[in-house]
Order: C-alpha cells, then sequence, then structure tokens
C-alpha cells in the first residue's frame, strides 16, 4: 500500500499538472473530468482515462473508491467529461466491479486495467443534451 500511496502523491502533484496540458485532446489517451467540490463548490479538474462505451463512459479506479474526485462526482450526480476532443455532460455515475465493467471493455483495454488491478470503475450515462 506504500508504493501505491507514493504514486497517488507524485501523480497528483507532478504527473497531473503536466497531464492537464494535454487530457482531452483528440489523439490523446488521457480525458479529463470536471467536477464540482462537495464542500467548497468550486470547480476541478482531474485527468482520468474515461472509456466511451455503447450506453455512456467507463472510468478506472485504480486508487480504489475513496479519491476526492470521485467522492465529488457521486456527490453532484453529474460531471463534464472531455474525452478525444469532445465534451460531454455525464450523469448517473456509480460504482461498478470489474466483471461488469469488463463486458464492455474492448480487451486490450480490459488487460490493460487488469494489468494495473482496477478492481472498480466509475460507470456515467451521457446526459440528455450535449454539454
Amino acid at each position: 500500500m506504500a508504493v501505491l500511496d507514493t504514486v497517488r502523491v507524485f501523480n497528483k502533484h507532478l504527473l497531473n499538472p503536466a497531464m492537464m496540458l494535454v487530457a482531452g485532446r483528440k489523439y490523446w489517451y488521457a480525458s479529463v473530468i470536471e467536477h464540482t467540490g462537495r464542500r467548497t463548490g468550486k470547480r476541478y479538474v482531474t485527468p482520468v482515462v474515461a472509456e466511451r462505451v455503447p450506453d455512456g463512459f467507463i472510468i478506472p479506479l485504480p486508487y480504489g473508491t475513496h479519491t476526492d474526485w470521485l467522492r465529488n462526482v457521486l456527490a453532484a450526480g453529474h460531471a463534464t467529461i472531455r474525452v478525444h476532443g469532445e465534451t460531454y455532460e455525464a450523469v448517473q455515475p456509480q460504482i461498478v466491479d470489474a466483471a461488469t465493467a469488463a463486458g464492455q471493455l474492448a480487451p486490450r483495454q480490459k488487460r490493460a486495467f487488469d494489468r494495473f488491478n482496477v478492481k472498480h470503475y466509475l460507470k456515467l450515462s451521457p446526459a440528455a443534451t450535449p454539454a
């Protein structure tokens, strides 16, 4: 667990700010999720890997289900996602297990997430109106 905590701190303070320069762009793998702080009401942006699936989006949760950005999205019930240069409003956030997500992921994606031992995913549905 200490290694994962070290990686988490490195990503939060060094990698994520650099990643925000390219995340969400058309030809980049990383996406951006915009969410509102549950206590502050402030808007935040966080780089994530969001996969477009037929009924919405699936985001792997390699750091588990207690990250601040995830708790913000769950509390608000919605978020804005920028994926491959497109922006979407997403609603109905729910945490799903790896078995549930596996059926919607391409085999290559599933293998990559399995290598990182991802046990949970965030599932979001597209809102009725686009962003």
